[in-house]
């Protein structure tokens, strides 16, 4: 069974750090790509950012550019670092793994499609 188990969400104040956490099993993990998604209350799921395996592009949405980076430990965890956090940043998180190679135009639109997902992780900055 493919799993993917976010954790690492809390409630900081704005300008703290956070650093959320995907474990993956039950897939091989160089075969699959990763990407992080956020969904607002009210809003649409959206894109933050994503590792390709076959070229090394690390993408990240225009609303965390320079301030979020994401990792992988090459094994069965990804990472996504979350520095000067926003009010703007308060969702609901979520991992996701598609076989490889992920669009970037897939991680734009919300991850549609996308082969498996985890059950989010709540991150909350108040304003």
């Amino acid at each position: 069974e493919v799993q993917l188990v976010e954790s690492g969400g809390a409630l900081v104040q704005a300008g703290g750090s956070l650093r959320l956490s995907c474990v993956v099993s039950g897939l091989t993990f160089d075969d699959y790509d990763i990407a992080w998604f956020r969904q607002a209350p009210g809003k649409e799921r959206q894109g933050v950012s994503c590792i390709r395996h076959d070229d090394g592009l690390t993408w990240y949405g225009d609303s965390v550019k320079g301030r979020f980076t994401m990792s992988s430990d090459n094994a069965n965890t990804v990472y996504l670092q979350m520095d000067n956090l926003q009010p703007e940043d308060t969702a609901v998180y979520y991992c996701a793994a598609q076989s490889a190679p992920i669009t970037v135009a897939a991680v734009e639109i919300g991850g549609f499609g996308l082969d498996y997902w985890g059950k989010g992780s709540q991150v909350t900055v108040p304003s």
